[in-house]
């Protein structure tokens, strides 16, 4: 199985005012790894360099220095390696307002993956996209599969992004901050899908967020970043109930804990999503 491991990675980026030159150090010596069936949460905050880590991971960005391995072997940056990288990993971004081009359909959307990456033919495409909107959840499909998606809402745009991220077949998932421009309301229902379909198809799953509340319960480890470093890491529930570094603190003081949100809780006992036992407790409480 797909394991990507990143080591002593540093992005860092030339700035120009005026006549003066600067350098700004986004990313400076971080190492993890992504193996399957595993969720890692990169928490911080605005500006930590959670998302620079992200675009590098997606190929989007070159590191500046560091190394990229996908099972102990570097990783393609052009032509054919680069595109049987982009096989194995995707990335669902931030803005499914931004991300999905209003001048084509969604069975577009989905269709050109499938057949750039060769998990289709023109004879089966549109059964294949089918397949995709059903797992995400965006049912009857084929009420979906020709609209446009000024006509759907944001959290169904981000179902379509995360349909369109599985298409090539990935084993490594990166979810950039997914459901941080979605109204509350539906926010649980898109993490609560991202979890099932890490554990049905055993992925490699980065979870970018700023919110040690969500980190804790969709993810198996936890790296809290400041200023481009990684200043704590460990067990999701270790870091949460046992933090060591001042910012983690910090980050802890400022951020809402679910269980303490009649919204939070109401909408997961709609849905039937289990929820963890000091969860299921304040439930009991309300």
């Amino acid at each position: 199985m797909t394991t990507l491991t990143v080591t002593d990675l540093h992005k860092s980026y030339r700035l120009r005012s005026g006549a003066r030159f600067s350098t700004l150090d986004a990313v400076k010596g971080v190492d993890l790894e992504l193996s399957p069936g595993r969720t890692v949460a990169l928490v911080g905050q605005s500006g930590s360099g959670k998302s620079t880590i992200a675009k590098i991971l997606a190929q989007l960005e070159r590191p500046t220095s560091g190394t990229i391995t996908l099972d102990g072997a570097p990783i393609g940056t052009r032509g054919r390696a680069l595109a049987r990288y982009r096989d194995q990993v995707q990335m669902v971004f931030q803005d499914p307002f931004a991300s999905l081009n209003p001048f084509h359909s969604i069975g577009h959307h989905i269709e050109r993956p499938l057949l750039l990456h060769g998990r289709a033919t023109r004879a089966n495409v549109r059964e294949k996209v089918c397949e995709l909107l059903e797992r995400v959840n965006l049912t009857p499909a084929e009420t979906f599969i020709d609209r446009s998606p000024h006509e759907l809402s944001g959290g169904q745009r981000q179902r379509v992004a995360i349909a369109r991220a599985l298409a090539p077949g990935p084993t490594v998932l990166i979810a950039d901050e997914p459901v941080s421009m979605l109204d509350v309301s539906v926010r649980l229902g898109v993490l609560n899908l991202l979890a099932r379909l890490q554990r049905e198809e055993n992925l490699a799953m980065l979870y970018i967020t700023h919110d040690l509340a969500t980190a804790r319960h969709f993810s198996d480890e936890i790296l809290v970043m400041y200023r481009g470093e990684v200043v704590e890491r460990g067990p999701a529930d270790e870091v949460i109930l046992n933090p060591q570094a001042e910012f983690t603190k910090q980050l802890l003081i400022a951020a809402p804990e679910p269980g303490n949100n009649p919204r939070f809780l109401a909408e997961a006992r709609r849905r039937g999503v289990p929820m963890p036992d000091h969860l299921a407790l304040a439930e009991e409480n309300t």
